[in-house]
């Protein structure tokens, strides 16, 4: 659903701007809410809200009683928050969001499939360089 890779600068309000192609994906959704929370690898996740409540629906069948479950869906949810995106297709980064992502004002918005990644263009550039001559190996891995 979500591909590419697109570079973007927050404005002085944290806001940023949806990708054109993403936008136009925006009007075929039946919902239109999205949710914003703590990603991984230092980034923010963000998930159109079909595919939100499926990861709720997945994340409440795993049983409380299991510490590392308890940890990772308090961490996820405490940080996640309902966003609007404005009629120009803008969206806010919470504060406390960007300090968790360290987001400074160059941003690297990624499609990944099912969710859109929000990087600091400098630890995307890193994660990027460092990963990238791995791609083979890693799928020798996952899929040999």
């Amino acid at each position: 659903m979500w591909y590419g890779q697109y570079f973007h600068t927050l404005d002085n309000k944290d806001r940023f701007i949806l990708p054109a192609k993403f936008r136009e994906k925006l009007k075929k959704l039946a919902k239109k809410k999205f949710y914003i929370t703590r990603g991984l690898d230092n980034c923010l996740f963000l998930f159109d809200q079909a595919i939100w409540e499926q990861l709720e629906e997945k994340l409440r069948e795993i049983p409380f009683t299991r510490q590392q479950a308890r940890s990772f869906n308090r961490l996820l949810f405490s940080g996640a928050q309902e966003i609007d995106i404005d009629s120009q297709g803008r969206m806010v980064v919470p504060g406390y969001l960007k300090d968790i992502a360290s987001i400074k004002r160059e941003i690297v918005i990624v499609g990944v499939a099912d969710r859109m990644e929000i990087w600091d263009k400098d630890i995307w550039n890193k994660f990027y360089n460092s990963n990238n001559n791995k791609f083979e190996e890693v799928a020798e891995n996952l899929f040999g």
